[in-house]
């Protein structure tokens, strides 16, 4: 006789690919390549059974979404598998905005895929939502040492503020 199970098992695991900058006619920027490229290799190796594309429209279009979506479908991952959420401009709300994806997707489990040095602010922010977070960081290869501590004592302040300002509480 096989055992009761005490708890529903869990749903199943999303990529949540967090947006970055569309520079001038459509390009995506490396960091949004690596991101989109990270979240298409979850798919593909059945790691994530979907992905989220998430970012609005910044200072050049189309929207990050659409950038991830169409890096994504380049690479082989199924149009329905993948899910935009095309209005956020910053990490909290690429989060917040992607919950009602989840939830239609019936899950609270991602993996946040981010650059490394993003990926613990951003996991904070994804657990203070109430999502099972696991960070899926990218390789920052081919970035210059300069542009790596740049982005990493941007996200110190970011972080730091973070703390300071209360976000932390809900």
């Amino acid at each position: 006789m096989t055992p009761i199970p005490l708890s529903p098992p869990p749903g199943p695991i999303v990529a949540l690919v967090l947006g970055a900058a569309v520079w001038p006619g459509g390009i995506p920027s490396p960091t949004l390549k690596r991101r989109a490229l990270k979240g298409a290799e979850l798919v593909l190796t059945g790691k994530a059974s979907a992905l989220i594309a998430c970012g609005g429209l910044g200072k050049h279009g189309p929207s990050e979404a659409q950038v991830i979506r169409q890096i994504c479908l380049d690479a082989g991952v199924p149009d329905k598998l993948i899910h935009l959420e095309a209005l956020s401009t910053t990490t909290e709300e690429n989060i917040r905005l992607a919950l009602p994806i989840l939830k239609l997707l019936q899950t609270d489990r991602v993996f946040v895929v981010t650059d490394g040095y993003h990926a613990p602010r951003a996991i904070l922010i994804a657990r203070r939502l109430g999502l099972n977070a696991t960070a899926s960081p990218t390789t920052l290869q081919g970035t210059t040492p300069r542009r790596i501590a740049y982005a990493y004592a941007r996200e110190a302040f970011a972080l730091a503020k973070f703390f300071v300002t209360g976000l932390f509480k809900r």
